[in-house]
């Protein structure tokens, strides 16, 4: 268990990519002993994560992993909500990002990762940002956002809207990220972020 909120990173150093911001109190899967300061974590999409060691409180619990048993309880867990789907989401950090992937194990783009996670609650949205933007309930207040609001962010470039995710809340976002390179945790309060956010949908 994390006893400080904490970053879980690709490897063991702190330079590393982020996986994960994790709060405190989260509850984590150990895997052997901690190395030089780090402990080695189990992602929720089988992926190795990485977290400094002192924040941690070792319990004592023995866990079994079963992938199998794992995607049968996200398939069924997807009967829910919108909240449930980004917190779908939160399982595939760590995928690659795939630019027209839609593969949420092996690679994805942002628009496939959120078209991917309203499916699987029963929600069709078309295949492209600009095109699911179109489509919902507009939110217009950053305060009334929701766990599974969709977010969509300006592309000057193309000068279009080109990027998707999910808000999960706390003003963070879960998305499939090419300058993150997959599927990462980012905040919405970066201005990084708040100045190409231009429109939320429900």
């Amino acid at each position: 268990q994390t006893v400080k909120a904490t970053t879980i990173h690709a490897s063991p150093s702190a330079k590393s990519r982020v996986y994960y911001r994790a709060p405190q109190y989260l509850y984590l899967v150990l895997r052997g002993e901690p190395k030089n300061g780090w402990q080695r974590v189990l992602m929720s999409n089988g992926r190795d994560g990485y977290v400094r060691a002192d924040v941690l409180a070792r319990l004592p619990y023995q866990v079994t992993y079963d992938p199998s048993r794992a995607v049968a309880s996200r398939a069924g867990a997807m009967a829910g909500s919108r909240s449930l789907a980004a917190q779908w989401g939160l399982r595939f950090v760590g995928t690659p990002y795939k630019w027209g992937g839609n593969d949420l194990q092996r690679g994805i783009d942002c628009s496939g990762f959120v078209q991917k996670l309203y499916g699987a609650i029963g929600l069709k949205l078309p295949r492209t940002a600009a095109e699911q933007a179109m489509v919902g309930t507009p939110i217009t207040r950053l305060e009334d956002l929701q766990p599974g609001d969709r977010l969509y962010f300006w592309d000057a470039k193309r000068g279009k809207i080109g990027h998707t995710g999910l808000y999960i809340g706390m003003g963070y976002f879960v998305h499939s990220s090419s300058s993150n390179k997959g599927v990462a945790t980012d905040y919405l309060g970066d201005p990084k972020w708040r100045k190409i956010l231009v429109a939320a949908r429900r």
